[in-house]
Order: C-alpha cells, then structure tokens, then sequence
C-alpha cells in the first residue's frame, strides 16, 4: 500500500527549534484560528469552554457575562490552561497549542485596558447582531499573557524537528 507521508513513520525526531522559528510558527497559528477552549477550575469543579479569542502577541484575550461560569471561576483561581487547534485532516495535519497563564480582568478605566482593547475586534459582533459601532461594548475583558506554550506541529517532522516544542515567556530582562 503506498504511503501519503512516509516521514509520519518510525520515531519522532527531537530536535528543538530555535525561538524565532517557534515563536513565528505559534503567532501563526493564533493568527489562522479565533477559537479556543478555556479550561477554568473553582469551587464547581473544572470547566472546558469554547471561547472565542483575539490575540496581541502571545496574549490572548476575549470578553465575557461578568457572571458566568467561566468568570466565577477565574475569580476563583486565574489560573487557566488553553487549547487552540487548527482543522485536523490527518496526522499530518496536526496543529495546536496548549496555553498556560493566568487570567486578569481588565476594566475599562484600567491603564493596561487601553493599550489591549483595539486588538479586540468587537466591531464584527456589533454588526452581526445589528448593534450602533457608536456604541463599544463595556464589558470586562478577559487577558491571559503566556507563561508557557506547548506548541505541537506533526508536519515538524518532515525538517527533523520534534512535533512537540516548548515556549515559556522570556523573564525579567
């Protein structure tokens, strides 16, 4: 039987690639895909929820019912993890990153509010369900900065690379 991607075969390789190229391939894909699943645990229990999401650099953002599920959970315990996925073909097409930070809530008469909101692109929502674009919306809005990235890519694999690859946030310079 012939074989569509024959470098799927065998063991994986494990070299790592370097920070530049990890880091181009992981704002890709947040760049390619808007939704996520939020993982939140509080007094409940866990709770996985489809989310979606705007980013600046490796923050990702989004907006939520101050009184939601997700939100009492955050107020719980920030810390989250996040799933984003591109559309799986195969296993050569197998693309995602798993986001591990901790969520702030920003208002908007917090200074960091201002400098995260014009890369939320609310104006697409106002629109779909017939809403003034003279009229933002007010809500909280959510931001988790990265602190870590697992990154997986099988296509990796085709140059010698591990699918798998690690980032975390570079400290305090």
């Amino acid at each position: 039987m012939p074989v569509t991607n024959p470098w799927l075969a065998g063991p994986a390789p494990t070299a790592r690639l370097d920070r530049d190229r990890l880091e181009e391939r992981i704002l890709h894909l947040l760049s390619t895909q808007n939704m996520c699943v939020l993982a939140t645990t509080g007094p409940g229990g866990p709770l996985a929820t489809p989310v979606r999401y705007f980013h600046l650099d490796f923050t990702l953002m989004f907006t939520a019912v101050a009184d939601s599920p997700k939100m009492r959970n955050l107020a719980a315990d920030p810390r989250v993890s996040i799933g984003i996925f591109a559309p799986l073909v195969g296993q050569a097409s197998s693309r995602g990153a798993q986001v591990f930070g901790r969520a702030r809530v920003l208002r908007p008469d917090e200074p960091e509010f201002a400098r995260h909101w014009p890369a939320y692109r609310w104006q697409s929502d106002h629109v779909e369900r017939s809403r003034s674009l003279d009229e933002p919306p007010t809500g909280p809005l959510v931001v988790v900065a990265a602190e870590r990235i697992v990154y997986t890519e099988h296509w990796l694999r085709r140059e010698g690379y591990a699918p798998r690859q690690f980032w975390r946030a570079a400290g305090p310079r």
